[in-house]
């Protein structure tokens, strides 16, 4: 029976190096089936459905292997390292912690232990952890890249480029390039940074859903009439934030057909320059080339000086706005949204819990409006958000209120191509689009943004914007200063 199950095993070893995966799988769990035992097949297994995201059948693996050799401390890592991916951060932490009093130079050990601390919101420790692992093992290129990019997050944007080109230069990654763009284009070095931003189709997180298309990829030529396909990518706010490229293109003599979110159709089909819009997963009509939508600003050599940052851009829809009017009383009118996409993994910072609004919610003369779609409103917010079926909507709304008072979210990105004002509540480690220092935006005009000092302080950022509407008055008052809303 050995012989057999040896043999089971090396044919799905051979499956596993040939990346014929389901076959690979098929022999480990043969193999397990018969010896559930088997210390090969849980380790190789174990490292097949790590590698396909499946983190709780590889910590199960795992598990059983670490029983079978509790001295063995790769295998305690790899463990460690699915029961992060798990949620599982004491676990985790146990297991990297004992590896660690049995070996403090443990390269492996100390990057995994940065993981769980990062992810666990303790950033500081975090990187503290990856220097460790990277002082012990120079070439380690796993914990000089989780280095640059925890950097990137404690919004030390020099050092992140610099360990990130540290990182890049022991491996060309795709992952290490779209890190070095982030930090690039938050340092507000834009040039370089579009550049390094083109990285991204080819990351784990963008390749899966990146569109494979015919003809040519449109690198900023003369269109003599052609037809240009702008294609969508990624979130609903970056085509609200990078469609104002599209009269841009459409100035370069092509006619221009845009792919949407379906939400954004009644929105986008209103933008200049744009002569058809098409719903994302629709029929595309024929094009003579295409184009990412966030590549637009690299092509167009955008720097911090030439943002095309003339608003409004997009404009609602006259009668739906005049539709929208008699429901949004009030003397001073501001917008809320709270929350952004839950499905993002930086979601868990961007966005608040809406008992954090409380503080707001009590000053005079104001009366507030949800913008917050299949969400409870808190109390003493008006919920209209059941008419809104679309962005089309939303901005009919929008253009009825006097301010809006947004997290980073498409809700802060329409806001400002509509040229209404907008407060943005941003989070320490703010996206790179919002640049650092600053509480303003290149992008936006009329946007200001009330950042987090530390990490995850919104109680700090929520007192800062009740001054500020405190600072105004009370909007029934004469004396009340309306204009101070949108001041920079």
């Amino acid at each position: 029976m050995r012989a057999e199950l040896d043999r089971i095993f090396l044919d799905a070893m051979r499956q596993h190096q040939a990346g014929r995966l389901a076959e690979a799988e098929a022999g480990y769990r043969q193999v397990l089936g018969r010896d559930p035992d088997h210390f090969p097949s849980l380790c190789e297994f174990g490292r097949l459905a790590f590698h396909l995201g499946r983190y709780d059948v590889a910590r199960a693996l795992f598990g059983r292997a670490a029983a079978l050799a509790p001295a063995d401390r790769l295998l305690r890592n790899n463990l460690a390292n699915a029961e992060e991916h798990c949620g599982a951060f004491d676990a985790a932490l146990a297991n990297q912690r004992r590896n660690l009093v049995e070996d403090p130079a443990f390269p492996e050990a100390w990057n995994s232990l940065g993981n769980v601390l990062k992810a666990t919101g303790r950033l500081d420790r975090a990187i503290a952890a990856y220097r460790r692992s990277a002082a012990a093992a120079p070439d380690y290129v796993a914990a000089v890249g989780n280095l640059g990019s925890a950097l990137h997050q404690a919004a030390e944007d020099a050092a992140a480029i610099a360990v990130t080109r540290r990182a890049l230069a022991l491996l060309d990654d795709p992952e290490l390039h779209h890190n070095l763009s982030h930090a690039l284009l938050a340092a507000g070095q834009l040039a370089e940074g579009w550049r390094e931003y083109e990285w991204r189709s080819r990351t784990a997180q963008h390749a899966p859903a990146w569109p494979q298309l015919p003809g040519r990829r449109w690198m900023g030529e003369g269109g003599q009439g052609g037809t240009l396909l702008v294609h969508a990518e990624q979130g609903l706010g970056d085509m609200l934030q990078f469609c104002r490229y599209v009269p841009l293109a459409a100035a370069r003599g092509w006619r221009v057909v845009v792919e949407a979110d379906r939400l954004l159709i009644p929105l986008i089909g209103r933008l200049d320059g744009a002569a058809d819009v098409v719903a994302r997963g629709d029929v595309l009509p024929a094009f003579d080339a295409y184009c990412p939508v966030m590549s637009l600003p690299g092509i167009f050599g955008t720097t911090l000086q030439t943002i095309p940052a003339a608003v409004p851009y997009l404009t609602a829809d006259p009668d739906k706005a005049a539709a929208w009017r008699p429901r949004v009383a009030g003397r001073f009118r501001v917008g809320l949204a709270w929350a952004g996409n839950p499905a993002l993994a930086a979601d868990v910072r961007r966005s608040l819990a809406p008992d954090l609004l409380a503080p707001l919610l009590d000053l005079p003369g104001i009366t507030w409006f949800s913008l917050q779609k299949d969400r409870v409103a808190p109390a003493g917010v008006v919920d209209l958000m059941a008419d809104v079926a679309d962005f089309g909507d939303t901005a009919a709304l929008v253009t009825n209120l006097d301010l809006v008072i947004a997290v980073d979210s498409a809700v802060a990105h329409l806001a400002g191509a509509l040229g209404r004002p907008v407060w943005l509540l941003n989070r320490f480690d703010a996206e790179w689009r919002w640049l650092r220092d600053r509480d303003d935006s290149p992008w936006y005009p009329t946007l200001r943004q009330f950042r987090q000092t530390t990490p995850g302080d919104w109680p700090g950022v929520i007192a800062r914007v009740r001054a500020e509407l405190a600072r105004m008055g009370d909007p029934s008052s004469s004396h009340w200063q309306k204009d101070a809303f949108c001041s920079i």
